[in-house]
């Protein structure tokens, strides 16, 4: 007696991914966003005169190009005469997941002694984070003089809590020709170590104290 044989399983096929006639409309999102972050707001004091210093940027724009905005400095509290200030304005592209180009002007000014002196730069730099999470900030600086300088800031979070955080900074910097009437000399111009420990009492607000060998 013949049986018949039961059918075959039907074959699986994968889906043809070229074919986007059933796919969705992708998210419109072209939306403008701002930030701004105070990172350091600080009183220092040592066997100098007492100083305030601060350290700010924000920026304006979308997920790829944006307005950045940049200002630190020292600005002595008994007197004027080595105070320090700059700002930046820029203009930011995002070139890697986690880091952007940028490109603009900066506007450093210093007090005394003698008359005040003001400089304007052409900038060219990047910010972001590198692999295990060194926050990097190298600039490169040319002035209206024609005198090229640079600076490379980095920074560090080592989380010994949830909210409470151990940051190592560093910062140097470097001009390739001296500048008498700022003072600096060619090679390295500048250098700075600290460590600072913060308590997030929110993400948005973390008091800190901390120590800084320049």
């Amino acid at each position: 007696r013949l049986q018949s044989a039961d059918p075959a399983p039907p074959v699986k096929t994968l889906p043809n991914l070229s074919d986007r006639s059933g796919w969705p409309e992708p998210t419109a999102d072209n939306a403008k966003y701002s930030y701004f972050l105070v990172d350091l707001l600080e009183s220092q004091e040592s066997r100098d005169p007492g100083a305030i210093r601060w350290d700010m940027f924000g920026w304006y724009g979308g997920d790829v190009k944006r307005i950045w905005i940049k200002t630190e400095g020292t600005q002595s509290t008994s007197r004027r005469v080595g105070s320090e200030q700059e700002a930046q304005l820029l203009y930011g592209q995002l070139i890697t997941p986690f880091f952007d180009a940028q490109a603009g002007l900066r506007y450093a000014h210093r007090s005394g002694p003698g008359p005040n002196r003001s400089r304007v730069y052409a900038v060219v730099g990047l910010q972001g984070l590198a692999p295990y999470r060194y926050e990097l900030e190298p600039s490169l600086f040319i002035s209206q003089q024609g005198q090229i300088s640079a600076r490379i800031t980095a920074t560090y979070d080592f989380l010994l809590t949830q909210r409470l955080i151990l940051q190592p900074r560093l910062e140097f910097s470097a001009a390739i020709q001296k500048d008498r009437e700022f003072e600096i000399g060619s090679g390295l111009t500048d250098s700075e170590i600290g460590a600072r420990l913060r308590f997030e009492i929110r993400r948005e607000f973390a008091p800190y104290v901390g120590v800084s060998w320049k």
